[in-house]
């Protein structure tokens, strides 16, 4: 016969590891994103809950209002929001790589509804977003998300959360450094090719002035942009890792700054 007991204060406990998990699963892209319907994220976020509040290490609250357990609920939120919105963020360099590409070879007017993030973004963006999605779950770099989610709970533990803003200044300042680094790796071939394109076709056209030089780039840039995106497709599986190796860097900083002490 199995006797388990779920008191009043294990309830207070499952309430705000669900509130840490539910938030992370509303902002990570992959788990959750707008796409996802609201009862399977908030089904997901449940079953979630329920597999970790048997292995989450905590000490007796202390609290005497609501306004005090609506503080510490709060603090659970904010874990699970930048955890969460650390994946989202290196996500987002593949969108601005895709940017980068479609203004280079011509395509930056044609945009498309992206329901990750209920936006219009570049078809490149798209494509290369999506690409990294699959190489997610190929990899299995989404075991990771979640290991890393379920270790957050013994690094930062129930209502043990602090903000060190210089500590998570400088993760964001550096992470901004590194995205720009990063898409532009990406986007280099691209960029480098179609900026001799230009150059050629600058030279062109001051050896023949009769042709319209604006016209014919046009087309020129976009065949030539396509078939080097064709070219270095085999890249992105190591721009897909580059990009999760900073993914792990930046949840490790965002959990070091909330972490006391």
């Amino acid at each position: 016969m199995i006797d388990y007991q779920f008191s009043y204060g294990d309830l207070e406990i499952f309430i705000l590891v669900l509130m840490r998990v539910a938030s992370f699963v509303y902002v990570c892209p992959f788990f959750g994103g707008q796409q996802t319907p609201n009862l399977v994220k908030i089904g997901f976020s449940m079953l979630l809950s329920i597999m970790l509040f048997g292995a989450v290490p905590f000490t007796p609250l202390d609290y005497n209002t609501v306004i005090g357990f609506t503080v510490i609920v709060l603090k659970e939120v904010m874990v699970g929001f930048l955890i969460g919105y650390a994946v989202k963020l290196c996500e987002l360099i593949a969108s601005f790589a895709g940017t980068v590409v479609d203004m280079q070879i011509g395509l930056s007017m044609v945009n498309i509804f992206d329901p990750n993030t209920n936006e219009q973004v570049t078809i490149t963006g798209s494509l290369y977003s999506q690409v990294l999605t699959m190489m997610l779950i190929l990899t299995g770099m989404y075991q990771y998300i979640l290991r890393a989610l379920a270790d957050t709970f013994t690094l930062i533990p129930i209502n043990g959360a602090v903000i060190n803003a210089d500590r998570l200044l400088e993760s964001i300042l550096t992470f901004l450094r590194d995205y720009i680094i990063i898409g532009f790796r990406i986007c280099l071939p691209i960029f480098i090719i179609t900026f001799i394109t230009n150059v050629v076709l600058g030279v062109l056209a001051k050896v023949s002035p009769q042709m319209n030089m604006f016209a014919v780039g046009i087309q020129i840039k976009i065949i030539v942009g396509l078939m080097v995106m064709f070219i270095t497709v085999s890249m992105l599986n190591d721009a897909s890792n580059f990009v999760f190796i900073n993914m792990k860097e930046l949840m490790e900083k965002f959990v070091y700054s909330m972490q006391s002490g």
